[in-house]
């Protein structure tokens, strides 16, 4: 498999996203086209002593995009943009995948302009995996699509469940709505007509879910607006970094703490890999016509090879394909 990877995209670019793709290619045999202008891209690969024992293909691209510029202006102005040229380069047949951890909205119209829709899909999310007690779940939209309709709403939910059975092999995935009560009257007018729609799409659906319910594991597909799964997300990963953070100052006060620490090392290490969004590396745009993962815009060398990786997999298990069988499936053969 070959992963189109944008390598100017992200906070720590072109330095973390070069080693992390290099990483995905030396552990994994990801072959890799870095694509972004090729001096900079170059003179980063030249850091790495074994580039030239890999699979890694440099991709010319002298555009990059700014995080504070409009998508549509990228679209416009920017022809040689990374991500843009990334996605053209998946369109081409030249890469399997396209993983950036870049702009996100500059992302997304990049690769719905380029690779078009999935047929069945109105509008495409961005599924993001997120840990529960019981496994995992899938949260989508995490910040597609700012704003949204009640419809859209219905087909986050049938993307997700779609995902969901092809990814995470769950024959019926229970969806639930994001809202701020469990009652069907709660939430605004997005969530309320929502709630009425979703009731006659998905056999599956819960109802309404409180963001204390994200992690339980009573859904395994959480619909939502991208606004409120992006402020969602972003609010956990920081929850969990300053629990770290306070749990380990703690420990550190007293000999006993310290002691503690040291016996309980190992699960400590397993509860953050649990929890590390590094460990997932990216998530989905489904919707597409295309194989698209979007990093998150700090991601670390791990969470670059991870999402690398990921794109690999799935395309290499033929997920696209899959998806699209899932859709163009009627909900009553199901079963």
């Amino acid at each position: 498999m070959r992963v189109a990877v944008d390598a100017m995209g992200g906070d720590y670019a072109p330095a973390n996203v070069v080693a992390g793709a290099l990483l995905a290619a030396r552990s994994s045999g990801v072959g890799v086209l870095l694509v972004g202008p090729r001096e900079i891209v170059e003179r980063e690969l030249a850091r790495h002593a074994d580039r030239a024992g890999l699979d890694v293909q440099v991709v010319d691209a002298p555009d990059v995009v700014g995080m504070d510029e409009s998508p549509s202006a990228v679209l416009r102005d920017k022809r040689g943009a990374s991500v843009r040229v990334a996605a053209e380069v998946v369109g081409r047949g030249e890469a399997d995948a396209l993983f950036s951890a870049g702009h996100t909205g500059a992302t997304v119209m990049s690769a719905f302009a380029t690779l078009g829709p999935l047929a069945g899909a109105e509008r495409p999310a961005l599924a993001a995996t997120v840990p529960t007690l019981s496994g995992t779940a899938i949260l989508l939209d995490a910040g597609a699509n700012v704003e949204c309709r009640p419809q859209h709403l219905v087909q986050f939910g049938l993307l997700g469940s779609a995902y969901a059975r092809v990814a995470l092999g769950i024959p019926r995935p229970r969806v639930g709505l994001l809202s701020i009560g469990a009652e069907a009257s709660k939430g605004n007018e997005l969530t309320r007509e929502g709630h009425r729609l979703l009731k006659g799409a998905c056999p599956e659906f819960l109802g309404n879910i409180e963001a204390r319910d994200v992690y339980t594991g009573h859904a395994d597909v959480i619909v939502c607006d991208g606004f409120t799964g992006n402020v969602a997300l972003k609010v956990s990963e920081g929850m969990v970094e300053a629990m770290e953070q306070a749990l380990r100052d703690e420990l550190s006060r007293t000999l006993s703490g310290r002691l503690g620490y040291r016996l309980a090392r190992g699960a400590f290490r397993a509860f953050r890999r649990r929890l590390d969004y590094s460990e997932y590396g990216a998530a989905l745009l489904v919707g597409v016509a295309g194989l698209c993962f979007v990093g998150h815009g700090r991601s670390s060398v791990r969470a670059v090879r991870s999402g690398v990786r990921l794109a690999a997999r799935c395309a290499g298990e033929g997920l696209l394909r899959r998806l699209a069988l899932e859709l163009a499936e009627p909900v009553s053969a199901r079963g």
